[in-house]
């Protein structure tokens, strides 16, 4: 967070009451709500102000610049990072040598995020996530090197050490393709359309297909390579 946190508020900002809504979350979420609809250049400092209900000297008093609000909202959500870790490491730790071990580590990387998901909140951070941090840029850069390259690290690792045939070079292509079918069914709303209706967003009964889903690829990619061609040469005659 900036350093001008500690200064005092400008004489022109009406002073904070016990009746008023906490206003420094209401500019983190109105900020979510907008990067994650309209993308981080689509958004100026005054429309987030104007969505959080506060004056525009109040989102530079307690988040400083714009691309500190920005880094500031991941901040706010690494208790998430740090819950999936913590199943990380219990998956890990108990399942070794277990034939669920690769199961149990997939769902330590869906659950913590579906259930974040579910919330209001969650939803427009699902969306940021997964429109912003595709694209890198300066500003995603510093949020993808430390809030999200030391999980993606920790589940590559978990991956090798359940799946150690592989090489480091497939277990992290087998990460990133993970990640993109969960970016995907956290941020996608057209399965309902082609569904006809029968699969709502975020039905949490997707979730066990999610994770069946992706352990049954991570396993298929990083099974030891065949002893034989599947397709033997022709011999001439």
């Amino acid at each position: 967070m900036p350093t001008a946190l500690v200064r005092p508020p400008p004489a022109s900002l009406p002073p904070a009451t016990g009746e008023r809504p906490d206003r420094k979350s209401a500019i983190l979420l109105a900020a979510e709500k907008l990067f994650a609809q309209r993308g981080y250049h689509g958004v100026s400092i005054r429309q987030i102000a104007a969505e959080a209900g506060v004056p525009v000297a109040l989102v530079g008093y307690y988040y400083g610049a714009k691309h500190e609000l920005f880094h500031a909202i991941f901040a706010h959500w690494q208790p998430t990072i740090e819950a999936r870790l913590a199943l990380l490491r219990e998956a890990v730790a108990q399942t070794r040598a277990h034939p669920a071990a690769l199961h149990r580590i997939v769902s330590a990387f869906v659950e913590p995020v579906l259930r974040m998901r579910a919330s209001p909140e969650g939803e427009f951070y699902a969306l940021l996530v997964s429109r912003e941090l595709l694209y890198v840029r300066d500003e995603t850069d510093r949020v993808l090197r430390e809030f999200f390259d030391p999980l993606a690290h920790a589940f590559i690792d978990a991956l090798h050490t359940v799946r150690p045939q592989a090489t480091r070079a497939q277990t992290a292509w087998a990460y990133q393709f993970a990640l993109g079918a969960l970016l995907h069914h956290t941020s996608d709303r057209r399965v309902q359309r082609l569904s006809r209706g029968a699969n709502p967003p975020n039905d949490a009964a997707a979730a066990p297909l999610l994770i069946r889903f992706i352990t049954a690829g991570i396993d298929a990619a990083l099974q030891a390579p065949p002893t034989h061609p599947d397709h033997p040469k022709e011999i001439s005659p």
